[in-house]
Formats: C-alpha cells, sequence, structure tokens
C-alpha cells in the first residue's frame, strides 16, 4: 500500500494497543533532527511510533521535503512508523496529506457543533478509505496554543461520553481524540500541574469498548527540563505538564495514542542553548543541532518508556 513497508497506518498498530494496555507514541516533528531522533528513540525502545506534522509544519518544511525524510526514515527503521497529520482543520489540508504519502490524517472539526462535526469528517474518511489510510478525529475541545491551534480556557470542554458511541458510528473513523482536562503548550495549569478527569474517561470508555483514545495535549513539562533551558537563557514560566501517573492511569482506562510535541521542544531548546552557551566560538550548526537531536532522543525515550 505505502512506498515502504514500514509506513504503516495508524489503525492496526493502535487496536492492538489497546488490546496490551499501552499506548503508542505520537511525537510532533518540524526538522530533521526531531525525525531522526523519534525514530531512534523508537528503534532503541523496539516500538512502533507515530510521526506527526501539523498544518504549520507542513507550511514551514513543506510537503514534498516531509515525505522524503520520513520515507528515508522508514527506509532506515526497524520499528513500524506512522506518518500522520496532527489537527488537520478541513478537508483540503486532510486531502493533501493523503495525496503526499501520509498514512494517518487527523481532521479536527471539533470547534463545529456535532452535526457539523460529523459531516466535515465523514468526508475525510470516505476519502481515506479509498487509500487505506487512517483517520483520526475529535470531540470536545483543548484549551491552549500550539502551532496552529489556540483556544481559550473559557472555550475549552470536556468530551461527552454520550456523544462519543454516536460519532464513532456515524463518522466510520479509526481513532478518536478525547478532552479531559489536557491543554496544548507549555503551560498546562496556572499554579501546578494539572489533573486528567480519569472518571469523564472511563465513562467514554463504557460507551466505546476498545475502540482506540487519543490523549492530546499531553508533554510533562518535566521541571528538570524546563530548568536547563532558563539555565541558558530562556525565560519559561508557569510552566506545568501532565504527570506520569496521570498518563499511566488514562492508558490503563482506555488512551492507545499519547501526543507529545512540548517536551521534545524544550529538550531540544536546553541541549541548542547549553551548547552555545559553553562552545561561543563554534560556528558548526550541525554541532548544536547534533546536540538538540540526542537530547531530544532521550526525551521520546523518556516518554515512551511512560506508555509502555
Amino acid at each position: 500500500m505505502f512506498a515502504n513497508k514500514n509506513l504503516v497506518s495508524a489503525g492496526d498498530i493502535l487496536h492492538n494497543a489497546v488490546k496490551k494496555k499501552v499506548a503508542i507514541g505520537a511525537f510532533n516533528f518540524t526538522n530533521m533532527e526531531i525525525i531522526q531522533a523519534i525514530v531512534a528513540g523508537a528503534n532503541e525502545l523496539k516500538t512502533p511510533v507515530i510521526l506527526q506534522a501539523s498544518a504549520s509544519a507542513i507550511n514551514y518544511m513543506g510537503v514534498g521535503y516531509i515525505k522524503a525524510m520520513v520515507s528515508v526514515a522508514a527506509e532506515q527503521s526497524d520499528v513500524p512508523l506512522v506518518l500522520h497529520l496532527d489537527h488537520g482543520k478541513d478537508f483540503d489540508i486532510c486531502k493533501k496529506a493523503i495525496d503526499n504519502g501520509f498514512s494517518s490524517v487527523m481532521i479536527d472539526a471539533s470547534s463545529l457543533d456535532f452535526e457539523e462535526n460529523i459531516a466535515v469528517t465523514k468526508e475525510v474518511v470516505e476519502y481515506a478509505k479509498k487509500y487505506g489510510i487512517s483517520v483520526e478525529a475529535e470531540l470536545g475541545t483543548l484549551a491552549g496554543v500550539e502551532d496552529d491551534v489556540s483556544v481559550a480556557e473559557g472555550k475549552a470542554f470536556y468530551t461527552d461520553p454520550n456523544q462519543a458511541q454516536e460519532f464513532i458510528e456515524r463518522t466510520g473513523i479509526s481513532s478518536l481524540a478525547v478532552a479531559i482536562g489536557t491543554s496544548h503548550g507549555v503551560n498546562k495549569g496556572k499554579t501546578g500541574n494539572p489533573k486528567l478527569s480519569i472518571e469523564t474517561l472511563r465513562k467514554i470508555k463504557e460507551k466505546v469498548g476498545d475502540f482506540p483514545l487519543v490523549l492530546h495535549g499531553a508533554s510533562s513539562v518535566y521541571a528538570d527540563a524546563v530548568e536547563k533551558c532558563n539555565t541558558y537563557g530562556s525565560d519559561i514560566q508557569n510552566a506545568y505538564g501532565i504527570t506520569d501517573n496521570d498518563i499511566t492511569e488514562a492508558i490503563k482506562n482506555g488512551i492507545a495514542k499519547v501526543n507529545v510535541d512540548t517536551d521534545i521542544r524544550i529538550a531540544f531548546l536546553g541541549a541548542v542553548r547549553e551548547h552555545l552557551e559553553n562552545n561561543k566560538a563554534n560556528i558548526d550548526m550541525r554541532k548544536y543541532l547534533g546536540a538538540g537531536r540526542d537530547m531530544a532522543k532521550e526525551m521520546v525515550k523518556r516518554r515512551l518508556k511512560t506508555f509502555l
């Protein structure tokens, strides 16, 4: 189906994750070094992984470059990889991703009302199924800011468990992103780590059974990684994330895919800043980008160990 046997659709590996009560790590990337870090970390831990590109990442890198780099990564990988569109806002961006070699897409029409969300999502599913592409959708809305996603705290709302099963049945999606208390970006709590509504998740799972559920905005924003950035010149304030314990509990209750972006950004930035501070005469970008890549790989492994 796809150009390389290691590039796969997300559907099968997510259903397998639900059965095993583990989750697949889904990591956003915006350059070659992050792709290399994600794949290297997954290979070391011998687990499938999802490489995610948002619409803004596509605009920045170019869909052709993304397709080519991930194709090379798949050729060299020992584990299955998924190339996934994160937060596609309409049919056109999802179609563009499918037509350019993505093996999975997310249509995020969660800002629309229930019936409109279903209609837009069905359109994407009908196109994607012609090519064996898995489709993720979202019900409920997360607060926070990340790339093109920006939702005010007062506009966020939890997924309605009573709507979840109907939404899945009427759209034919492969996985469902749920809103249970996470948020995008580095500031996930005003005074400390936010708590997930595991009770809401349990109610959703009661309705949908073993259907794969997705947790967005799930970076842990580890204090040591933030401190390293700030030690070398950053000014990251009020940085809180989701605890590893909450992630583990969410996976026990049906989460099969965990999205991570902020953690990689912080890890990469800290290593680059440290290198530049300690090597002020260096002009070789391979050295500081390489340092960022190495630290990003360690963060990928740190998060994956929580999911497995």
